[in-house]
């Protein structure tokens, strides 16, 4: 098992990568002191997958449980369910010590995440991310939120979890399509931040994709890693250092939002947005041409998409991309420069934008 510390004064805590981890998470949990009764936010699928073995070691460690389901898609990061949840458990919650455990993907983190934040103006939560995205990025770093019809994300808070405990072996669990959707996640860092887990993830797909174990940790412990250390640095995203995480988010998000939140998954999304940016980015003279190639390169090695290839249209990505959370008064972009080194760009001419957006979105892809 590895550890890895989120360095934020009175709000650190610790990331556990290993195998079989979910058996002790009420050790874990009860070692922490933040309550002895737990709500455990989660869908249907993952309560099929996990309740027994999460409750056996709640139990075992003397922690009660009640489970409450979520939809099992981004619609469940809605106003409609989030009052739904804090109504179940403002009626359980007399004479108890309550605490949240988000159980499932990042759609889960969010919704519990949020309802933890927002709920008697915060009480404590822990992650126990299932997916191999919300492993690697969206169970890290406190950002909760819920959406909005008009964008992704637009309600929300900063909200540290008390623990992360990624068991790789949930992993083994999931489809080949939500491995490659978190792969995304997982190329970003690569490309924002650490050329040897690039590298990696080009000589070792293969192993990846048939969920050895040692290449999971390998790459659930180095993004870990890196987010842990961009969080600890700018935890409140305000000094730009935590905007690199934003890289392929800004059109992947529109692209999400234009689609409906139903016609790609997120790290779908992200790959579209990636690949997107890398040309914005070749095109202004920042990457070369080569760097671009690599990164589009190992986008579809892992069965990702690179450009829209579904009935989407051109103005509804545009208009969407500019209801961006980052943009104030400009656009603002993260462009990468090179394999592990990103800028933050404002300004980016509105031709350009339009004509690589055009370009990934005309009906010949």
């Amino acid at each position: 098992m590895k550890t890895i510390k989120v360095r934020l004064k009175d709000r650190s805590y610790n990331i556990l990568v290993g195998k079989d981890l979910i058996a002790s998470c009420g050790r874990r949990l009860k070692g922490l002191d933040i309550g002895r009764d737990a709500i455990v936010i989660t869908n249907n699928r993952v309560a099929g997958l996990f309740r027994r073995p999460v409750l056996r070691s709640l139990k075992s460690a003397c922690l009660t449980a009640l489970f409450l389901t979520v939809p099992d898609s981004e619609k469940a990061k809605s106003i409609r369910i989030v009052t739904g949840l804090i109504d179940r458990i403002s009626r359980y919650d007399v004479g108890r010590r309550i605490f949240i455990i988000a159980l499932g993907g990042g759609v889960v983190g969010d919704v519990a995440g949020f309802v933890s934040a927002t709920y008697k103006r915060g009480i404590p939560y822990a992650q126990i991310p299932t997916t191999l995205l919300a492993q690697v990025d969206s169970a890290i770093g406190g950002k909760t939120a819920i959406d909005l019809p008009v964008a992704k994300n637009m309600v929300g808070a900063f909200y540290q979890p008390r623990l992360v405990i990624s068991d790789i072996r949930a992993l083994k669990t999931l489809p080949a399509d939500q491995i490659r959707s978190g792969i995304a996640e997982v190329i970003k860092y690569g490309v924002i931040k650490d050329g040897v887990l690039f590298e990696y993830l080009e000589k070792n797909a293969g192993k990846i994709m048939a969920l050895d174990d040692a290449s999971l940790e390998f790459i659930v412990s180095r993004s870990s890693a890196i987010k842990a250390g961009i969080v600890s640095k700018d935890e409140f995203d305000r000094k730009d250092v935590r905007a690199a995480l934003n890289f392929g988010h800004t059109l992947g998000h529109a692209v999400e939002t234009a689609s409906g939140y139903s016609g790609y998954s997120h790290g779908q999304a992200v790959a579209i947005g990636m690949a997107i940016a890398s040309k914005i980015s070749s095109r202004l003279g920042i990457l070369p041409g080569r760097e671009a190639a690599r990164i589009i390169s190992l986008i579809e090695r892992f069965g990702l998409p690179s450009s829209i290839r579904k009935n989407l249209d051109f103005s509804d990505i545009y208009n969407a991309h500019q209801h961006d959370k980052k943009f104030a008064g400009t656009n603002r972009f993260v462009l990468p420069s090179r394999i592990g080194h990103v800028r933050i760009v404002e300004g980016v001419p509105d031709n350009v934008i339009r004509k690589v957006l055009k370009e990934s979105t005309s009906p010949s892809n």
